[in-house]
């Protein structure tokens, strides 16, 4: 393997996933009114993708079920794609009624977490997005796709990439063209994730390919980086490092938005993002929800950093 700091991209695009996973499995429940705060926040630190909520069942995600009225009352601004994410096709007529032009569908390479997740095997999930996929089609609406447990998970242990493999090709089928590679738990490392998203990128040139990391285990600035000299310039993170899987416990939260930003920056490439905009929406967050979250920067004593 080659992790050569010549292929590193000039740009790269980050969605803002705080509003969705960052939220799902906090205590604390927002109220309509602050989660579009944050939103509109995330959007002046300079998101210019963001994933507003998720359109499930209310009894299985308590911290989403306002999602629908979040979405109408955004002010939303040009330029800027506010997508969600839905499990099924029920959710994607929601995400549509309340006015969204984009959805993501996620299915788990891991049977066990697939079950828990959405109580079916991987197979029927991936069966399930067909109706998904026409309703979009009838109706102009993006549809993306992301595989949870892509790296591994705990009754499979490391995720073998063959497994991966008929799951995008099912996505292909469908006319999905964005897939996001989901370390759920953060069990990812840094060889693997270069060695797997080159592999992908070869295979299935025609995929623009997101990576979604947890800092479960402190690997996932690593991975990015990884990712980076892979050839991937889509990223997922969360506000204050927030997030977790309600059906995988020990998942800890997303990589932080503003570290990745600093990260980025530090190294000369562009995100669109104001560092010291995403530190302070993170500083709202943690206030928000009553904890720390998990992120360098907001460590950090002082804004010398955001020089």
């Amino acid at each position: 393997m080659n992790f050569a700091s010549g292929a590193l991209p000039s740009r790269i695009a980050i969605c803002e996933v705080g509003p969705r996973d960052g939220l799902q499995n906090e205590k604390t429940l927002l109220s309509i009114e602050r989660k579009v705060e944050l939103i509109e926040a995330a959007v002046e630190a300079g998101a210019r993708s963001v994933e507003i909520g998720s359109f499930v069942h209310p009894k299985a995600v308590p911290a989403m079920a306002e999602t629908d009225e979040v979405a109408r009352r955004l002010a939303r601004k040009e330029g800027v794609e506010y997508r969600a994410l839905a499990m099924n096709l029920k959710g994607v007529e929601r995400a549509h009624a309340a006015g969204l032009s984009k959805v993501k569908v996620t299915v788990s390479a891991s049977d066990e977490h697939s079950r828990k997740n959405s109580n079916a095997s991987p197979e029927e999930v991936i069966q399930s997005f067909a109706s998904c996929a026409a309703f979009c089609a009838e109706r102009g609406m993006a549809l993306s796709g992301a595989i949870s447990t892509a790296f591994g998970y705990s009754d499979i242990g490391v995720m073998p990439l063959e497994r991966i493999f008929p799951i995008v090709e099912a996505y292909l089928a469908l006319g999905v063209r964005e897939i996001s590679m989901s370390d759920t738990t953060g069990v990812a490392n840094p060889a693997q994730v270069y060695e797997n998203m080159t592999r992908l990128r070869e295979r299935y040139g025609e995929v623009t390919w997101t990576l979604h990391t947890h800092n479960t285990r402190g690997m996932a600035l690593a991975n990015i980086y990884a990712a980076l000299t892979a050839g991937v310039s889509h990223f997922d993170a969360s506000f204050a490092g927030l997030g977790g899987c309600p059906f995988a416990p020990g998942a800890s939260g997303n990589i932080a938005t503003e570290d990745v930003v600093h990260m980025a920056h530090a190294m000369g490439i562009e995100t669109g993002y104001d560092l010291a905009g995403s530190v302070a929406l993170a500083r709202r967050v943690e206030s928000y929800v009553g904890h720390p979250g998990d992120s360098s920067m907001l460590r950090l004593s002082g804004t010398e950093f955001c020089r």
